[in-house]
């Protein structure tokens, strides 16, 4: 699957990115950084650490839905994806994120 990574401005003058899937899908979002150096740095980590199963946070939201996180290897939460209604569908998407989160490709609309 490939994938691209979207790199925006908030409203607020901060970036964000967010891993895009083939089909224009958002797998995953950042937090807002602010600077552009910093959301680069955080598209980077995506790339370092997506292929490996374990920096995945497998969660279930208080309404029952089901989500996860991508950690670097300090711990620290790189992306969040959108809530799914099963398991399987959330580990669809982590199998997803692990085939397009190597991706080169930024487009840049900030």
């Amino acid at each position: 699957m490939a994938g691209w990574f979207e790199l925006s401005k908030t409203s607020d003058g901060q970036f964000r990115f967010a891993l895009k899937a083939d089909e224009k899908e958002t797998l995953l979002a950042s937090e807002s950084y602010r600077s552009r150096s910093s959301a680069e740095g955080g598209i980077a980590s995506v790339r370092t650490n997506c292929a490996k199963d374990g920096r995945f946070d497998r969660k279930v939201a208080a309404n029952g839905t089901f989500f996860f996180n991508l950690k670097a290897a300090n711990g620290e939460v790189i992306g969040t994806s959108h809530m799914y209604p099963t398991a399987q569908a959330r580990d669809a998407a982590i199998a997803s994120v692990m085939a397009a989160g190597a991706s080169t490709t930024v487009r840049d609309s900030a």
